[in-house]
């Protein structure tokens, strides 16, 4: 059932058309994935269909009176209050059994969300108020929520956990995301701005990067056949007609139509052409940690890290937000000194560090300005080039190089930063948190460039995907500090966990598909359907199970649930009762095939 329309929309701030006659139809259950270069229009977008943003002209339709909420990147200034509050958004006017219901949706998301709701929303970071913002935003239950880049600052339970809740809710929801694994799981149709037009594809993640790539090969195809037609009319008409009686001048008007066509028409944005320079050669071993621990506050942060590293190894740290991702790294790079144990350097070390808190940019200076550092050039692996020239390669052109850095989207500001950074050559690489704002362009090149790359990565992120393709292993931090070492990236670290009988830390993925191969003969149509149907369907199961039994482990719950604590343990029941009878189905229908 469609729930809003829109048609032909147009938005453009002077120069080409942001939107150029945008069509979309978001219908009811709909999870749409929103995909485009940085500053290509995604987010204007989100604030067209909220109604915080008017295009220049078009037509947007309702078919019923609908809520939307919107979870912008942008935090409104203007509010006030305690995180309670501001989640709860009670209003004048709401009776008394809506306003405890919400309160109570509220307080379950901003649990989930690691939220303080005595808190004072003003005092947060930036990032705590996003989340507060997406608390809020769920806690309202809207008839669509729009969600720009949701996963920015959220751990990988958090993200698991909005993954479940969105499909468990059945929420319509349009986002745009740049986490792979987040699109991958969540997305039931994808469309992708591109040059101002919208291309939407009624499939899931994986199939439209399939059916993009070939629409990419069919228009190089058709723009190199319209180039060498358009050289042939360019080379008739120079041959000078001797009389001018014979001209085809529907020959010559169909030139200018293609002139015109040239002139109008708009490349595709290249990508980032982003390089690595490789410092001297580090000594082979290159950080030791012996029995570390850090406290603060008499709260332990890092409990007894015993770990080596060695020349080459990419490194992954991952771990809830605040269970010291960040402390870990400075322990190892010496920038704070560890309560018990000892950290050894290697010799040789050239380290580049590439912080959270983007404290590296200089906001009152331009682009050029803070990469050049008071020089029009800068060096890349022994070669001078112009700062200008070399920001084009983080496809910042000339003018966009000279503007301040105040003016930048976050995905620009990620861009610089790397610009900024890759300028210097470093054998010990130390990203904390590199892919937030980037476009999926810019991400799958700088993960090529770190596979790629022959010196030591340290590698803090919450992207599954990026983390799976990029490290060799897997430093991952418990709540109480205790840090587990393990082979490969994200995934492999999930299945030691399994291994182990560890499952409660860690929220278990789907069970990977299994090859379904032809079994009309034996199994009837309906049957194929719900074999191919039940690894998800386990899955899901599985991870409320596991949400459960943290909830029911947490003795704040019982706290504040009240009523909810005889639903839980029912639900319990219930879930593992339903568990047990879906692998046995998979048994018999697996049987009969």
């Amino acid at each position: 059932m469609p729930l809003l329309n829109l048609k032909n929309i147009h938005l453009a701030y002077g120069g080409p058309a942001l939107l150029d006659g945008i069509d979309l139809q978001i219908d009811a259950g709909d999870r749409l994935c929103l995909l485009g270069r940085n500053g290509c229009g995604k987010s204007t977008l989100l604030k067209i269909i909220h109604g915080s943003q008017s295009p220049d002209h078009g037509e947007f339709i309702r078919h019923q009176p609908i809520r939307t909420a919107l979870v912008s990147q942008d935090v409104p200034p203007e509010l006030a209050g305690s995180v309670a509050d501001i989640v709860a958004d009670i209003q004048a006017g709401d009776d008394h059994d809506s306003i405890w219901q919400r309160e109570q949706q509220a307080s379950q998301i901003m649990r989930h969300l690691q939220l303080d709701p005595a808190a004072s929303f003003q005092s947060l970071s930036g990032g705590t108020k996003r989340r507060a913002l997406l608390a809020r935003a769920l806690a309202s239950a809207p008839d669509i929520v729009l969600l720009d880049e949701p996963t920015n600052h959220l751990d990988i339970t958090t993200i698991l956990w909005l993954e479940e809740y969105l499909l468990r809710q059945g929420t319509t929801c349009l986002f745009v995301t740049h986490d792979r694994a987040f699109a991958r799981r969540l997305a039931s149709r994808v469309a992708e701005i591109d040059r101002g037009k919208l291309y939407a594809f009624p499939c899931g993640y994986d199939t439209f990067v399939s059916r993009r790539e070939e629409l990419l090969e069919a228009e190089v195809k058709r723009q190199a056949l319209f180039d060498k037609k358009l050289a042939q009319e360019e080379a008739w008409i120079r041959q000078g007609i001797k009389a001018r009686r014979t001209r085809n001048e529907g020959r010559v008007r169909a030139l200018k139509a293609l002139r015109e066509a040239y002139r109008a028409r708009r490349t595709k944005q290249g990508s980032a052409k982003v390089t690595l320079q490789a410092g001297e050669r580090s000594g082979h071993q290159v950080l030791e940690a012996v029995d570390v621990s850090f406290s603060y506050n008499d709260k332990p942060i890092i409990a007894n890290c015993t770990t080596t590293i060695i020349r080459g190894d990419k490194i992954g740290i991952i771990g809830p937000n605040g269970a010291g991702k960040t402390t870990l790294i400075k322990l190892l790079l010496g920038e704070i000194e560890p309560n018990h144990g000892h950290v050894r350097q290697g010799t040789r070390l050239e380290i580049l560090y590439m912080d959270q808190m983007r404290d590296l940019l200089d906001e009152n200076k331009s682009v050029a300005e803070n990469v050049g550092e008071g020089n029009d050039t800068v060096i890349i692996n022994g070669v001078s080039r112009h700062v200008i020239w070399y920001l084009q390669d983080f496809l910042f052109e000339p003018e966009r190089a000279r503007s301040p850095v105040s003016i930048l989207s976050g995905g620009e500001r990620n861009r610089l930063l790397l610009a900024k950074l890759f300028t210097k050559p470093a054998n010990l690489l130390v990203l904390d948190e590199p892919t937030n704002d980037l476009d999926t362009e810019t991400l799958e090149l700088l993960e090529s460039l770190l596979v790629d790359y022959q010196g030591t990565l340290l590698l803090v992120s919450h992207d599954r995907e990026f983390i799976n393709n990029v490290v060799s292993s897997t430093l991952a931090i418990t709540p109480d500090g205790t840090v587990q070492e393990s082979a490969g990236g994200y995934d492999d670290w999930v299945s030691e966990i399994a291994r182990n009988n560890k499952s409660e830390i860690v929220v278990p993925q789907a069970p990977k598909e299994r090859a379904i191969k032809q079994r009309a003969q034996k199994l009837s149509f309906k049957e194929q359907q719900e074999l191919a149907a039940l690894p998800e369907k386990i899955h899901l199961l599985e991870v409320e199970l596991t949400l459960l039994h943290q909830q029911l482990a947490d003795p704040d719950f019982y706290k504040e649930a009240g009523p909810l604590v005889t639903q839980a343990t029912a639900r319990l029941e219930t879930l593992e009762a339903e568990i047990t009878a879906a692998f046995e189905r998979w048994e018999i229908l697996e049987a009969k095939s």
